[in-house]
This record gives structure tokens, sequence and C-alpha cells, in this order.
């Protein structure tokens, strides 16, 4: 299991104030997909990466109703914040949606 410690920093870029918990249980729902180096990062270039970020993080994980367009506004302002960034951390990014609807609690 990856430990989710290594994820904190990277956070803090974005956030100064990390849930711990949530960090934790993201990393536990990301799984086996953060051993591959490819499937442990978003590509915020590829559209079926973001449509997947949006249908099975925000849709099917969080449980979210709302409209495709405004949860495509939301993962595109989460890309565009982490821009700087060329590998973009799933955790990372799957943190900054969960806070953004404000349910990091999901994941304690």
């Amino acid at each position: 299991m990856t430990d989710h410690t290594q994820f904190i920093a990277d956070i803090k870029t974005y956030h100064p104030e990390v849930d711990e918990e949530a960090v934790k249980g993201i990393v536990k729902h990301c799984g086996i997909a953060l051993r591959n180096r490819d499937s442990s990062l978003v590509s915020s270039s590829d559209k079926s990466e973001l449509d997947r970020v949006r249908d099975s993080f925000l849709k099917k994980k969080l449980g979210l109703t709302h409209s495709d367009a405004e949860l495509d506004t939301s993962v595109q302002q989460v890309a565009e914040a982490m821009k700087g960034d060329r590998a973009k951390s799933r955790v990372t990014f799957y943190y900054l949606l969960a806070k953004k609807y404000d349910r990091l609690a999901d994941f304690h």
C-alpha cells in the first residue's frame, strides 16, 4: 500500500491545511492505480481521462448529481490550479475536487 505521507507536501502546495485522514482515504480509494506511474497521474490534456474523473470520482464515488457541464468546470478549475505541475498527482487532484465540494469527510 502506498504511504499517504508522500502526498501531503504536494497537496500543501495548493492548500496549506491538509486533512490527513482524507488523504489516507483517497489513497485507499485509488488503491492499485497508485502503483503505476501513468495511472497515478491525471492527464489534464486527455478529455477521456477528465471524463473518467468526472464520472468515476465525482459522480460515482462522491455521488454528486450536478450537471456534467458544472462538474467539467470543476475538473477544469482543478486542472488549471495544477497547471504548473506537469505530473498531476491523482491523489492531489481528487483531494482538491473533494475539498471543492466539501466532501473530504467522505474519506474518513
